[in-house]
């Protein structure tokens, strides 16, 4: 696990910074709709997992944008080299278990190790078989909702400045494959323009598929 500190004093957002961590709840939040009618075709067209492949779109825009590697240690913002998937991955009994995927630019190279990491998960009654540290995204998906907005179970004693993203249902509009797309992230180490820039990247990629 990689990374660099990020020097505060110098830091355009200091004021910011000092202004968010102290709050009860930092993390803010938006839902959109994300076009996924070319990635869905691209998924198909490859005969690869759909769910594997805009996770991939997404770690590749949240490395693309600094403020998504950003995480609070100690009192200090470090950046890391590179973000990875912590996601929650169903199991046939109904329950799930989270995961540890292992970012690479290369799809076929984050689809191969990812496969094995989660039929792991799924063969596990572990509820956290493998440790993921603080250099991930949180993904979850909701595949059976089309919602419009999301909150999470949170832990306030446990540091946690990691990112959230949930999908839910796709659904079919005007000729339109649209995915509810969720994203909390902390406030002291980002604001909505940072959000911004990475929810064009994500639909960016998306629509290059």
């Amino acid at each position: 696990m990689r990374y660099t500190e990020l020097d505060i004093d110098s830091w355009d957002r200091k004021a910011h910074y000092h202004f968010f961590k102290t709050y009860e709840e930092p993390f803010f939040g938006v839902t959109v709709d994300i076009d996924c009618t070319a990635a869905y075709a691209q998924a198909k067209r490859q005969n690869v997992s759909f769910f594997l492949y805009y996770l991939h779109k997404a770690l590749v825009a949240a490395n693309h944008v600094e403020a998504f590697r950003y995480r609070i240690m100690d009192d200090k913002v470090i950046v890391h080299e590179k973000v990875n998937a912590a996601s929650t991955i169903n199991r046939a009994n109904g329950t799930f278990g989270f995961s540890n995927l292992t970012y690479s630019p290369s799809f076929a190279e984050f689809e191969k190790y990812a496969s094995v990491e989660i039929e792991k998960v799924r063969n596990s009654d572990d509820l956290t078989p493998s440790g993921s540290g603080d250099n991930v995204i949180h993904f979850s998906a909701l595949p059976w909702i089309k919602f419009t907005s999301v909150s999470h179970a949170r832990n306030f004693s446990f540091p946690d400045s990691c990112p959230k993203i949930s999908i839910g249902r796709i659904t079919d509009v005007d000729g339109k494959k649209l995915m509810p797309f969720s994203v909390h992230v902390h406030h002291a180490l980002m604001d909505g323009y940072h959000l911004g820039l990475f929810i064009d990247e994500f639909q960016r990629l998306m629509n290059k598929s």
